[in-house]
C-alpha cells in the first residue's frame, strides 16, 4: 500500500508498506538511530524478517520518501530503490484454540487441511505448526508456483500443505490441481479476487463477517462466525443427517420387504394368510409414523469423525444394505410364519394366531430400531439400550397401540385380533431378543472383516 500525503505545512511525503521483500527492494536506505539515514543493510531486515517470521508472527515493512511539495501524481517510478526503510512490525495473530481442535477433528475425519495465505512462508510455517498441520516442514511459495506447470502443480499440491505469499490465481490452480486427483476439495476465501475459486471448488466457503460481497456470491457457503471450528461442525452434522438417512433406508426397506413376503409366500404356498390385510395396514400406520420417524432425530454416532469419508459416486442402497434387506426379510418371515404355525398347531383359532403373528411383526420392528441406531458400532451398550427421548417415546406409543388392538373390544372387532395369553406374550419378546442377538451377531462380523467402514483416500 502507497500513499502520498501533503500536510498543512506544506511537506510532502510517500508513505509504503507492505511484504518486507517487495518493500526491502524498493529502498535505497534505512533510518539511522540518531536521524538522518544510512545506507541499508539488507541482509540484517532479512534475518530479521526470519526471526519475526519463525514465532508465527505477521510481518510488514514501513518505508518512507520525501517529495517537493509541488508533487501531486504517484508513479511505480517515485518508489524505485528511492525509499528510506523506516522498520518492520511484527503483528501476533494467534489461532483459536478451537481452530485447533477443528484441525485434529479433520484430520482424524479423513479430511487434509492445507493452508494458503499471503503471509511470509516463515510466518506460514510456524502457524501450521501451532494448529497442527500435517507436514508443516513443507512450504511451496507463489513464485514456486508460478514456476511450475499444471501437471507438476498437480503432483506436488497432494503432498503439500502450506502454500504461502500466494495470489488469488494461485488459488484457483490448487483448486484445479486437487480436482485433478478425483478429491473434492473446499475453498474459504473472503476477498473480490478469492471469487473463481470459491466458484470452482466442489464448496465455496465465503466470510460472513469480514467476506466481500464478491466472494458470497461465488460461495455456495456463507460462514457466519468466520470460524473454521464451525466448517469441522458442519461436516459433522452433514455426517449425521446422512447417517440418519441411511438408517431411516435400512429400517424400512427390511420391515416393509418381510412384510411383503410373509403375503406373498403365504399366497403362493397356498396357506392363510398369517396377517390379514387390514392388520397389515395398521402395522404400517402406527409403526411408519413413530419408529420410521425417530431415526430422524438420531445424534451423531460416536466416532461419526473419526471415519474416512464416503466415495463421492457411492450410491445409498449398496451392495451390503442389499444383503441386510434379504438376511433381515428372511428373519421376520421365518418368526412372522413360526409363532404363526406355532399357535396353528397348539389348536388356537385363526384370529389369536393371525394377532400373535401381527405382534410379532411389530416386536421385530422395535427391536430392529434398536438394532438399527448403531449402524457403525455395537449395539450392546448402555449408551445404546438407553436410546433417546423420541425414540423411547414411539417404543411406547407403539407398545401403547398394540396393547390398544390387541385387549380392547372395539379395536378387536373393527381389525379381527384376539386376546394374547401372557405365556405367548413373553414367547413373542424372547423371539425378538433373539432376532436382535443374530443380526448383531451378523454386523459384528462384518465390521471385524471390515466391511462397516469405507476405505477411500483424503479429501
Amino acid at each position: 500500500m502507497v500513499v502520498l500525503h501533503h500536510d498543512r505545512e506544506g511537506h510532502a511525503c510517500i508513505h509504503v508498506k507492505g511484504a518486507p521483500e517487495a518493500v526491502l527492494a524498493l529502498c535505497a536506505d534505512q533510518r539511522a538511530d540518531g536521524g538522518g539515514t544510512e545506507p541499508l543493510a539488507e541482509a540484517h531486515w532479512h534475518a530479521m524478517v526470519e526471526e519475526l517470521a519463525t514465532v508465527g508472527q505477521r510481518v510488514l515493512a514501513v518505508a518512507v520518501r520525501a517529495m517537493p511539495q509541488d508533487h501531486t501524481t504517484l508513479n511505480a517510478a517515485d518508489l524505485d530503490r528511492r525509499l528510506t526503510l523506516i522498520g518492520l512490525i511484527g503483528l501476533i495473530d494467534p489461532p483459536r484454540s478451537e481452530a485447533v481442535e477443528a484441525v485434529a477433528e479433520c484430520h482424524a475425519a479423513g479430511i487434509r487441511v492445507k493452508m494458503i495465505t499471503g503471509d511470509h512462508a516463515a510466518t506460514a510455517r510456524a502457524i501450521a505448526a501451532m494448529i497442527g498441520l500435517k507436514n508443516h516442514e513443507q512450504v511451496l511459495t507463489g513464485a514456486d508456483i508460478a514456476a511450475m506447470d499444471d501437471i507438476a502443480l498437480a503432483g506436488a499440491v497432494v503432498a503439500t500443505d502450506i502454500f504461502a505469499r500466494t495470489s488469488p490465481a494461485d488459488k484457483l490452480r490448487l483448486v484445479t490441481a486437487l480436482q485433478s486427483h478425483g478429491l473434492t476439495v473446499a475453498m474459504t476465501g473472503d476477498g473480490v479476487n478469492d471469487a473463481p475459486a470459491l466458484k470452482r471448488a466442489d464448496a465455496g466457503i465465503a466470510m460472513g463477517r469480514r467476506g466481500s460481497e464478491a466472494a458470497k456470491e461465488a460461495a455456495q457457503l456463507v460462514l457466519a462466525d468466520d470460524n473454521f471450528a464451525s466448517i469441522a461442525a458442519a461436516v459433522r452434522e452433514g455426517r449425521t443427517v446422512y447417517d440418519n438417512i441411511k438408517k431411516v433406508i435400512s429400517w424400512t426397506l427390511p420391515t416393509s420387504a418381510g412384510e411383503a413376503m410373509t403375503i406373498v409366500v403365504a399366497l403362493l404356498a397356498g396357506l392363510a394368510l398369517p396377517i390379514t390385510a387390514v392388520q397389515i395396514l395398521w402395522v404400517n400406520l402406527v409403526t411408519a409414523v413413530t419408529l420410521g420417524l425417530a431415526l430422524a432425530f438420531e445424534p451423531s454416532e460416536p466416532g461419526s469423525m473419526r471415519r474416512p469419508p464416503r466415495p463421492r459416486d457411492e450410491p445409498l442402497l449398496t451392495g451390503g444394505l442389499v444383503w441386510h434387506i434379504a438376511f433381515v426379510s428372511a428373519l421376520f418371515l421365518a418368526a412372522v410364519f413360526g409363532v404363526f404355525t406355532y399357535a396353528t398347531a397348539r389348536g388356537y383359532e385363526q384370529a389369536l394366531a393371525q394377532t400373535m403373528a401381527m405382534n410379532m411383526l411389530v416386536v421385530l420392528e422395535i427391536f430392529h430400531l434398536f438394532f438399527i441406531r448403531n449402524i457403525y458400532g455395537t449395539s450392546l451398550t448402555w449408551k445404546a439400550a438407553k436410546g433417546t427421548k423420541v425414540v423411547w417415546a414411539c417404543v411406547i406409543a407403539v407398545t401403547a397401540a398394540q396393547f390398544a388392538i390387541t385387549y380392547v373390544p372395539l379395536m378387536q372387532s373393527v381389525f379381527g385380533t384376539h386376546a394374547v395369553p401372557f405365556s405367548d406374550g413373553v414367547l413373542l419378546v424372547a423371539i425378538g431378543v433373539a432376532f436382535f442377538a443374530l443380526v448383531e451377531i451378523e454386523k459384528q462380523m462384518r465390521l471385524a472383516l471390515g466391511g462397516g467402514h469405507h476405505k477411500t483416500g483424503p479429501q
